[in-house]
């Protein structure tokens, strides 16, 4: 499981567990109900905290594992992983950007390519 849903779905269920040890030990007369809010607040903090690191870490594993290669790799780079160095030997298909005309004052509406 992803440690930021694990995180974000404990972060219930860890507030009333707080709660809780804060009903017994003011049954006990250990802490006041009035004197606790300051552990609640910390609790959320640190649960706060472990979330968004959770949740950077995940960012950063999805970057590292290919969502985004960066320039220069992937697909039509010799020498990368799906690059030419793949591409089967028997393949006779070439892929070359359209040329432009020679004329720059030529127009492309006259009725070409219908």
């Amino acid at each position: 499981m992803n440690p930021y849903l694990f995180i974000h779905r404990i972060k219930g269920p860890a507030m009333l567990l707080v709660f809780g040890i804060t009903a017994l030990l003011h049954e006990w007369d250990i802490l006041s109900f009035g004197r606790s809010w300051p552990l609640y607040l910390i609790v959320l903090g640190v649960l706060q905290l472990a979330e968004r690191a959770a949740w950077s870490q995940h960012q950063q594993q999805q970057y590292t594992q290919g969502a985004y290669a960066g320039p220069g790799t992937g697909p039509g780079v010799p020498g990368t992983p799906g690059g030419f160095a793949d591409a089967p030997s028997s393949s006779s298909i070439v892929v070359s950007p359209p040329s432009l005309p020679d004329d720059p004052n030529r127009r492309f509406d006259q009725g070409e390519g219908r």
